[in-house]
């Protein structure tokens, strides 16, 4: 009997142990650790963003980027030429650290050591998309710190300006995130910019681009190579506001990158982006939800990783 009892007391500790290990994210993770987690997150981003709008877009693009490099898991945050702030999506491009490295320092002060940088990136997103006139969400918590970075991964993963409707679906079919939720997804286009040399090639030779666009984009994007760091919006009509401008503008051939073109094209996601343009609730509502999945792509729990004291290296 002493030697069964012990059995299932091993065994209850092992299940224990497996449950901690793949601890389930929650809303409530820091309710008791760090209550003022979230506000002080929020407070940064509304400072930030009432100065410079479109850090918004740079805040958001970089939680994508972290999550689809090896999970959400503040990777991208990581100083090192070998790491993925060095890989072709983000070398030129990716920027926003600053204002991580605030909110972190802020966190730190209220809480030492208890709130990772994954979460304040997928949190800071969260609230860029809602400052700056789009749906919110309920975030859950409790990813850890990555310890190494992989550049690799993330130019493997990170979808290209230039790809095909076929490119775009398998990289997301990877992640676990479905056709619908790619097309959500891409509505992040809403805001932001993007530099010449990523678009040159589209407004010169695409032939799926309304040609007034087309020729209004080439003064601030020349074709003889200069000009390669100039910006243009994602999204010209509204740029700095969150709504569905970005799929009635992909409706008029309007899209920047030939990436976003390819989301209405002839193609499968036609239906899906003509209803996007034609009801923003649907879009807010499936964009919420894909971005949840999104957030939860192989997070680090339990005994995995770390708690950053600096996002910019590991401890």
């Amino acid at each position: 009997i002493k030697m069964a009892s012990w059995v299932v007391s091993f065994g209850i500790i092992v299940a224990l142990f497996l449950a901690s290990a793949n601890a389930q994210l929650s809303a409530t993770y820091y309710d008791k650790s760090c209550p003022n987690a979230l506000s002080i997150i929020k407070s940064e981003i509304k400072k930030v963003l009432s100065n410079e709008p479109r850090m918004g877009a740079s805040i958001l693009r970089l939680h994508f980027h972290d999550c689809f490099a090896q999970g959400c898991d503040g990777s991208l945050l990581l100083d090192g030429s070998s790491g993925e702030k060095t890989a072709g999506p983000n070398s030129h491009s990716a920027r926003g650290f600053k204002t991580i490295d605030a909110i972190k320092s802020q966190l730190e002060a209220a809480c030492s050591g208890v709130v990772s940088c994954a979460d304040i990136l997928t949190v800071a997103a969260r609230d860029s998309v809602v400052q700056l006139g789009g749906p919110t969400w309920t975030v859950p918590l409790g990813r850890r710190d990555s310890t190494t970075s992989n550049k690799i991964a993330a130019n493997a993963n990170i979808p290209s300006p230039t790809s095909t409707l076929s490119n775009l679906s398998s990289l997301f079919q990877a992640q676990g995130l479905s056709t619908k939720d790619m097309v959500a997804l891409s509505g992040a286009h809403t805001i932001g910019q993007a530099r010449c040399t990523v678009i040159r090639n589209r407004i010169y030779n695409d032939t799926d681009i309304d040609s007034a666009y087309a020729k209004s984009l080439q003064s601030n994007c020349p074709s003889d190579k200069s000009g390669n760091r100039n910006l243009s919006p994602l999204e010209d009509v509204s740029p700095t506001v969150f709504d569905n401008n970005y799929y009635k503008e992909l409706t008029k051939k309007k899209g920047l990158l030939h990436s976003d073109q390819e989301l209405f094209n002839g193609g499968s996601t036609d239906s899906l982006v003509t209803t996007y343009s034609n009801d923003e609730n649907t879009f807010f509502k499936d964009f919420a939800a894909a971005m949840v999945k999104m957030g939860n792509i192989s997070p680090l729990t339990g005994s995995n990783g770390e708690i950053r004291k600096n996002c910019r290296k590991a401890n």
